[in-house]
């Protein structure tokens, strides 16, 4: 089936299967690499993607379905200056470990404070309990976030 949609800010159009997941169309066909493999399940948060402005997980979601859609990977928010101040504050927090969590991380991150839904620590942790991290313990992404929603975080020493 010919799939249409906006990709990154850019109108986009190819062929895909209708059981073909968006996570392989991206991976596979398009090289955008950024979204993980990792549960299959949507419980790790590593296949993050937006569509619609809103996080899903790319492992288990059809390609067909974002026909018509807007669907924003990390690569398309690297080159919006929104990027820069998450970039930043994990920089400034050393939020970042091996990196496998990040993209989706960052993915989630950005829709939530484009919502204006992270008001204290407690909205933080709900509005990331899809994104796991084997590596940093949290404490770091949560000072990360924290500053980045104003609410508070101080930079460590």
């Amino acid at each position: 089936m010919r799939l249409q949609l906006t990709l990154n800010g850019r109108r986009a159009g190819l062929e895909v299967e209708p059981n073909e997941l968006l996570l392989d169309v991206l991976r596979e066909r398009l090289g955008l690499t950024g979204a993980k493999r990792s549960c299959d399940v949507q419980v790790c948060g590593t296949c993050t993607v937006l569509v619609d402005g809103l996080p899903v997980s790319s492992c288990t979601y059809l390609a067909a379905e974002v026909a018509g859609r807007d669907v924003l990977t990390i690569e398309g928010l690297r080159e919006r200056p929104e990027f820069g101040p998450i970039s930043d504050a994990f920089t400034r927090h050393a939020a970042v470990q091996c990196g496998f969590c990040t993209p989706g991380m960052a993915l989630t991150i950005h829709a939530l404070l484009t919502d204006g839904e992270l008001v204290d620590r407690a909205s933080i942790t709900h509005g990331l309990s899809g994104n796991l991290c084997r590596c940093t313990g949290y404490r770091a992404i949560l000072a990360a976030v924290e500053d980045l929603a104003g609410i508070g975080a101080e930079v460590p020493a």
